[in-house]
């Protein structure tokens, strides 16, 4: 299905750079719009940049242009449920996005492609390295989150009865469907309290960033934010074991790159050597002073290590699966 190109916001200056950067279009993907973008030469080699949690792909407002600089052809795509795309009422988990990855490789970057993900995006990039291992060139997670990576080194969970399994379900479901999000969301969205959680993300005082504030604030106030944020709360909690950090990486065949923040108090720079017991050769790069988000904060260090580890890929003829 081809992509309908809509108009960008209209651009501070240009838009190889900042909150707005590339050419912003829609892509219609199982009837959900799916917004993306592109900035770069149209034959350049691909690279995908994924955002994290309560992000779109302005986040990347200080990485693209750069990247685009050093000779790629960089897409950004807001994941379902976040940016400017569709918010619905989806099993809104990573194998989900990892499956709109895929249609969005298939379809919009007609090719595979390195995978750059924040946070998130982050496990979104690896789950889809695992389940279509033929569409992506290589994976950076920066950081790399998921709640089971803090028992990595312990063995498999027992496998669950049925009546275990619908007990869980219907427990998880329970309590989500409790939880007030019809009033804490607004609540947040629309006071300081949003700003205190950009904040956390944080390591340098970015309170006062507008571009910032706007990019989070924007899909936190739409009409569907409450009816995403529950299903994915439902769906990432009874994922499959399959779907978690440790059983993933243990399955990848393709590069990944850890980037970590040395002062990330939401991912710690814990998880990275816990991700390590598992996989003991993968490179890890740590940003002194960066908090949650180093690809934001410390855009430059950040973009010098991922550009010195993407010119020691092989190159993408070497790799099976379709070409570019």
């Amino acid at each position: 299905m081809a992509a309908t190109v809509q108009p960008a916001p209209p651009p501070a200056a240009d838009c190889s750079s900042g909150a707005e950067w590339g050419i912003h279009a829609d892509w219609l993907w199982r009837g959900e719009r799916c917004h993306w973008r592109v900035l770069g030469e149209e034959n350049a080699p691909a690279l995908v940049l994924v955002h994290g949690f309560a992000a779109g792909s302005g986040h990347w407002r200080r990485n693209a242009a750069v990247l685009a600089a050093a000779g790629w052809r960089v897409y950004g795509i807001d994941l379902i449920g976040f940016g400017a795309s569709s918010q619905p009422s989806l099993r809104l988990d990573n194998r989900l996005w990892a499956r709109q990855l895929q249609a969005f490789l298939e379809q919009v970057v007609q090719g595979p492609a390195v995978l750059v993900g924040h946070s998130l995006g982050g496990l979104v990039a690896l789950s889809c390295a695992v389940f279509f291992p033929q569409l992506v060139r290589a994976v950076v997670a920066a950081p790399l989150p998921d709640p089971t990576l803090l028992l990595a080194g312990s063995s498999s969970p027992p496998r669950r009865r049925p009546w275990q399994r619908r007990l869980q379900r219907w427990l998880v479901t329970l309590l989500c469907q409790l939880l007030p999000l019809e009033l804490l969301v607004p609540l947040i969205a629309h006071s300081p309290l949003l700003d205190l959680g950009i904040q956390s993300a944080y390591s340098e005082a970015v309170i006062g960033d507008r571009d910032l504030h706007r990019l989070i604030a924007r899909p936190a106030r739409r009409p569907g934010a409450v009816r995403a944020l529950r299903a994915m709360s439902i769906a990432m909690a009874l994922r499959p074991h399959g779907a978690t950090a440790p059983a993933l990486l243990r399955r990848l065949g393709r590069p990944l790159l850890l980037i970590w923040g040395q002062r990330d108090r939401l991912v710690p720079v814990q998880v990275a050597q816990q991700v390590r017991r598992l996989r003991p050769e993968l490179p890890l790069t740590v940003l002194p002073g960066s908090g949650h988000c180093p690809h934001d904060e410390h855009a430059d260090a950040f973009n010098a290590a991922l550009l010195q580890w993407l010119d020691q890929l092989p190159a993408a003829e070497t790799l099976s699966g379709p070409g570019r």
